[in-house]
């Protein structure tokens, strides 16, 4: 028996050190296109030491025999490896497969992609739309179902239009909420003519996630009613230390011209319909004189990485993007910092964000330089016979008009927010939000003095300040009961705004060679008429408790509630604060048993309801106002020879029973995936009615202090209801190929009810003889941005328009104006795609929109007989009817209302990753990328203005108008040489 034991623990001790004896594990990490992957992380499980794979790959570890070792990278599913033999191991790594695992950032958290019960879509960079990006919308347009993105205007970081789910409001626009990690922005404008969003660095964002139903937005409450859009900027991740260097070169032209007269073709047109030529024997086409080929540049470095307990991300970005007309140019320096440090075990997290921006832009003047340039007689030469340009008797030729006209805006933004958070016990967690966004503007217009031409000089100075300043406060708590998880959520939040606008200007500067900019006080009149300063400040305050529950049952049956009260500063002490409740629930039918067999890896059923308040309107009308002016009808004189004193009169009473206008919405989804989620969709209802629209409207005693006032229309109600379908596919073969497809389109139903007005008007015209007409009507069982104008329907024997003549009284009035379609799109749509095969890839985006109607007020201010008649350059369509009078004037019609449907070819990219190891520089670089980049490559149209995508603000009194063209800034096609380098 003694022999037997010693035999016995003489082989186990063999057996353990065998079995404990480590050596020396090699191998390589592949991506699934057989590239190596750098910075993997490897670790033997249950040994806290690990390593990363170097440049190639490649990795060297101890491990014993049945140790299990762990590969992981982020994006890329995880696999562990039990040692069997001390072989060498080949690993390749795939793309994640759980999509449904993916984070979905939601208001104060982000929850598993699975959970989701209300109408969330995300999009990751890498997903983003290419091109020249001067604000985040332009990331995502064409990539989300249910949300119209505008951009109005060719002009480098213009204004783009964006609503979600239809428009929702009269008065109080329809802009989402927009929240940059967590927050929230103010939407009010930082200064000069540009898109105030466009500070961020599109090359920072990691994703953008569009919040849409009420059950998604209910968590911010008042401003939620439009929709929510959250954008992620780029964080450090553990384990890779990354320098990364991107730039991108680019040419843009003018996509496309007007069609006006050449000048041959207008000698012969005025002579013909028996006008009055004048010919100066030049051939000029004013539209290539004033416009160039616009060059762009690019430029980012970033630099990423961490450890256990710190990781980070900065970066610096310039961008100079020159606009296709002359003197338009936008120049941008941006730079970043996030950081995340982790402490006391990891209990205590803080992220800190800290973004930095100077932008400068210089415009031209707009308008009237393309204005001028589309009706200038084309027989008129550009330059003199000594190369300068010429000087007209009876008009500013557009190149003088360039040199003497300038508009500079100077703007500095900073945004930072930190925000600690303290795990109080397993589950229970602690969150501060701090966060400060200060910018400030100085914008000076100057019309520079001149001798000949003969033109006195001016100066406009406006300066803007914006302060932004959120403190929230909430807590977390996560746990769960077998089957049962719970997620709670409760928190207050409190934002105030202080908005200051100063304005002046003096006129009449001598042409002595200084510009009115670098020495207001040679400007030799300053008076009180032409040149009375203005000003403004504002204050908003916010204050509001929200929370949330979330309750999952066995991981399929989904409920969510959520519940804000919001006290705002706008609204009156009678109704000052506001309930915003929602509802959520799901059910993951893919999880049933009776589905195991079924071809869905996902299957999701959502409904949801939740109301939302709109506080989106002008501050302080619940408060009286006066004002003071000097004329008879508000004082008198003091002596019968002297002048009139100031006199003060009411603006506007007081009203503290104003209260929110409010969105109660509700949503139906399906979300699917089949082929193991390799084809994925949505399908939502929508049907959100606003009602307690606030309106200024005129009281019904005509014995009033003031001539209107602020309100609540208590029947009114605006409804906007739809379908939203999106639909995407992935495929990957094993030889390298793969390939993506997908699309989504929008049907959006909007309505006007009981509305206390026939037709509120707006949309106000521009051009000779239409100083006072409007153009879109909000009428009731109508769209918002319907079209209300007479009907065309030809030329008489006297060669005058002729309308239809709808109430039968044979008189031509105000009174026959029809209701001619609308400015809103009733579908939107997208498709996209990508291929990439061995390092090549190709990506393509297309979106269009269809239903809706564009205002030529272009064409109807510029483009007439009688303006022909006078040797001012038009279309052929002036010329359209042989027998009409050259003194027809050209009135507010359905003769220049255009079908606005469009179908765009957005972007188009083709691009090459390199394997550095190819040309022997693995051990400096990691990854390189070279891509050429079309953006807005063709539109399929039958709109002959410069661009279907359009809206020229036009509103009246605050009442917003859509779909009208006037004098455009034209849109470019563009060719962009992008590279990417990271060490």
């Amino acid at each position: 028996m003694k022999k037997i034991r010693f035999l016995m623990l003489f082989f186990l001790t063999v057996f353990s050190v065998a079995a404990w004896a480590q050596t020396e594990v090699t191998g390589v990490v592949l991506d699934d296109a057989n590239f190596p992957l750098p910075g993997v992380n490897v670790l033997v499980k249950g040994n806290k030491k690990g390593i990363v794979t170097d440049l190639d790959g490649r990795f060297s570890i101890k491990a014993s025999v049945g140790d299990v070792i762990e590969f992981s990278y982020i994006g890329l599913e995880t696999q562990e490896v039990t040692i069997k033999n001390y072989n060498k191991l080949d690993i390749k790594l795939q793309a994640s497969a759980m999509q449904l695992e993916d984070l979905v950032v939601v208001g104060y958290g982000s929850k598993r992609k699975r959970d989701v019960t209300g109408a969330v879509t995300s999009v990751k960079s890498d997903a983003f739309n290419r091109g020249i990006v001067t604000s985040p919308e332009q990331l995502i347009q064409g990539k989300v179902s249910g949300v119209n993105i505008t951009s109005a205007s060719g002009e480098p970081g213009s204004n783009q239009a964006i609503s979600i789910r239809g428009q929702g409001g009269v008065r109080t626009g329809s802009t989402p909420l927009f929240v940059i990690d967590g927050f929230a922005l103010d939407n009010s404008s930082i200064g000069g003519a540009t898109n105030p969003l466009s500070f961020i660095n599109a090359d920072d964002i990691e994703s953008i996630d569009v919040l849409k139903d009420a059950s998604a937005t209910a968590i911010y409450g008042s401003r939620g009613a439009n929709g929510v859009i959250l954008i992620t900027t780029k964080r450090g991740k553990k384990g890779q230390s990354k320098v990364t260097y991107s730039t991108s070169l680019g040419t843009s032209n003018m996509a496309k011209e007007i069609p006006v007269y050449s000048a041959d073709a207008f000698r012969a047109k005025v002579v013909e319909i028996g006008g009055q030529l004048i010919d100066l024997g030049g051939s000029t086409n004013w539209q290539k004189e004033i416009t160039r080929t616009a060059f762009s540049q690019n430029h980012n470095l970033n630099l990423s990485g961490g450890a256990d307990n710190l990781t980070y991300f900065a970066s610096i970005g310039h961008q100079d993007q020159q606009g296709i007309l002359k003197n338009s140019e936008l120049k941008k320096i941006s730079g970043r910092i996030n950081l995340t440090q982790k402490l006391l075990n990891n209990r205590l997290k803080i992220d800190l964000n800290l973004n930095a921006t100077n932008t400068k832009s210089e415009r031209p003047a707009i308008e009237s330089l393309i204005g001028t340039a589309l009706s200038l007689n084309p027989t008129y030469p550009a330059y003199d016979e000594n190369g300068a340009p010429s000087i007209f008797a009876d008009v500013f030729n557009p190149l003088i008009r360039l040199d003497l006209y300038e508009d500079l805006t100077n703007t500095n933004r900073i945004i930072a927010n930190i925000s600690p958070s303290f795990e109080i016990i397993k589950g229970l967690d602690y969150k501060l939000n701090l966060g400060v966004d200060n910018s400030n503007s100085d914008r000076d217009i100057q019309n520079r003095p001149s001798t000949l031409p003969q033109q006195d000089g001016r100066l406009d100075s406006y300066y803007i300040s914006n302060k932004n300043n959120l403190i929230e406060n909430y807590i977390t708590y996560n746990f769960d009961l077998k089957e049962h998880n719970f997620s709670l959520l409760a928190g207050h939040s409190y934002q105030k705004t202080f908005v200051q606008y100063r304005h002046w200007s003096i006129d009449k500067f001598k042409d002595n060679g200084i510009d009115p900019k670098y020495n207001p006080g040679l400007g030799q009149e300053l008076d009180l008429i032409d040149n009375l300063p203005s000003g403004s400040a504002i204050k908003n305050e916010l204050q509001s408790f929200f929370g949330r529950v979330g309750y999952s049952l066995k991981d399929r049956y989904l409920l969510t509630a959520t519940f804000r009260r919001d006290g705002s500063s706008k609204f009156g002490s009678n109704n000052k604060y506001g309930n915003f409740p929602s509802f959520a629930a799901g059910w993951r039918i893919s999880e049933e048993e009776f589905m195991k067999l079924s071809p869905f890896s996902n299957l999701k059923l959502r409904a949801g309801w939740g109301r939302t308040g709109n506080q989106e309107i002008p501050s302080k009308i619940t408060q009286a106002s006066s004002t003071t002016s000097v004329t008879g009808s508000t004082s008198y004189p003091l002596n019968p020879a002297g002048t009139f004193p100031g006199g003060t009169t009411y603006a506007r009473l007081a009203n503290p029973n104003i209260q929110w206008e409010v969105s109660t919405q509700t949503n139906v989804g399906l979300d699917f995936g089949l082929f193991n989620g390799a084809l994925s969709g949505t399908v939502d209802y929508f049907n959100k009615v606003s009602d307690n629209i606030l309106l200024e409207v005129v009281p019904s005693d005509p014995i009033q202090a003031a001539s209107t006032y602020w309100t609540n229309v208590k029947d009114m109600t605006i409804t906007n209801k739809g379908l939203e379908l999106a639909l995407a596919y992935e495929y990957k073969s094993e030889n390298g190929v793969s390939f993506g497809l997908g699309g989504n389109v929008s049907f959006i139903d909007n309505k006007i009810e009981n509305s206390p007005f026939t037709v509120l008007t707006t949309g106000s015209a521009s051009g000779s003889g239409l100083s006072s007409a409007t153009i879109n009507g909000y009428v009731n069982g109508q769209p918002i941005g319907t079209f209300y104008m007479k009907e065309f329907i030809g030329v008489n024997d006297q060669g005058m328009s002729m309308f239809r003549d709808v109430n039968g009284d044979g008189l031509d009035t105000d009174a026959d104006r029809v209701v001619a379609g609308s400015a809103l799109p009733d579908k939107l749509y997208s498709f996209y795609g990508n291929i990439a095969y061995k390092g090549f890839d190709l990506n393509f985006n297309f979106n269009g929109v269809s239903g809706n109607k564009i205002y030529d007020n272009t064409a109807n201010s510029n483009f007439y007989k009688a303006r022909l008649a006078k040797s001012l350059n038009t279309t052929a369509a002036a010329a359209q009817y042989p027998s009409e009078s050259i003194t027809n004037p050209a009135s507010i019609s359905t003769r220049y209302l255009k079908n606005g449907a469009f179908l765009r070819l957005n972007n188009l990219s083709l691009g090459y990753n390199l394997n550095p190891k190819m040309i022997g520089i693995q051990d400096w670089v990691s990854s390189m990328r070279f891509s050429l980049t079309g953006q807005n490559l063709f539109v399929i149209t039958d709109y002959d203005g410069y661009d279907p995508e359009v809206n020229t603000d036009r509103s009246v009194d605050g009442v917003t108008s859509y779909g009208i063209d006037y004098l455009s800034y034209p849109k470019a096609r563009t060719f962009l040489f992008g590279f990417n380098v990271s060490f």
